[in-house]
């Protein structure tokens, strides 16, 4: 696949100009699994060298992947600007990421043709414990629970109007966030916080419900931690407040 310019097709096969169709959800494009990239480019980011910035070598060597999804395949950390840079899209985000704290779970589809043996997750030198904790639970999700891969999710939050992040955090990915969390004592941040509340309180969306993309069951199972976050206002702010990442009070937005 060559770079793509904003002009261009968009490979979706719409018709439509890439920047009036993909172009700032390019994941999307890899829905199917003969959408993947070709092997020249998969191997672009397969061949990115490894890191260890954090505990990301710490909490890996002591996560026995196999022992808990029955899979065989590992984990592979990549440095988030070095994929950035890649520039795969004709979009560049390196001057936006540069000193980032962040992390991102590499869509399996554009990584497996080249090496199928591995998942890739990339991260910041800077990056804290809750992002390698929230990206390790998206990369055991997919390997043992609703093996859905993030970021898929976006066009079918916006065609039903409900927050895309109850798509993309589902039940088996609070599961093992939750357990990540307590194995590597980890303290997590704001938003993380919030979905490992759910979870506890049983409001995660199943992620049968979302790959089968059960419109009424996803719309009433929104709706429903929806309204269980407005009465948990007080509650939540409490939880979430000196939390990084607290961006303010949800009691005030909420009343």
């Amino acid at each position: 696949m060559e770079k793509i310019g904003r002009n261009d097709p968009c490979p979706c096969g719409s018709g439509k100009k890439f920047k009036k169709c993909h172009m700032g959800s390019e994941d999307d494009i890899f829905a199917g699994g003969s959408d993947e990239l070709s092997f020249d480019m998969s191997a672009r980011i397969t061949s990115l060298p490894a890191v260890e910035y954090g505990r990301s070598r710490e909490i890996l060597a002591q996560l026995d992947i196999k022992k808990l999804t029955g899979s065989d395949l590992g984990v592979k950390f990549i440095d988030l600007k070095a994929y950035s840079d890649l520039d795969m899209f004709g979009r560049r985000h390196s001057e936006d990421l540069a000193g980032h704290s962040g992390g991102v779970f590499v869509n399996v589809l554009k990584t497996r043709k080249s090496d199928p043996d591995n998942l890739y997750i990339g991260i910041s030198p800077k990056v804290e414990d809750s992002t390698l904790v929230h990206q390790l639970a998206h990369a055991l999700d997919y390997l043992a629970g609703s093996h859905l891969i993030p970021g898929l999710s976006k066009p079918l939050g916006f065609d039903l109007g409900i927050p895309v992040e109850h798509l993309e955090h589902p039940r088996e990915f609070g599961y093992w966030l939750d357990y990540l969390r307590k194995e590597f004592q980890v303290e997590l941040d704001a938003d993380d916080c919030i979905v490992a509340y759910l979870f506890e309180n049983d409001l995660l969306i199943e992620g049968r419900h979302i790959e089968g993309q059960d419109r009424l069951a996803l719309k009433s199972k929104s709706d429903r931690i929806l309204a269980f976050m407005s009465r948990k206002s007080a509650e939540i702010d409490a939880l979430i407040c000196e939390r990084k990442g607290y961006i303010g009070s949800r009691v005030k937005k909420d009343n």
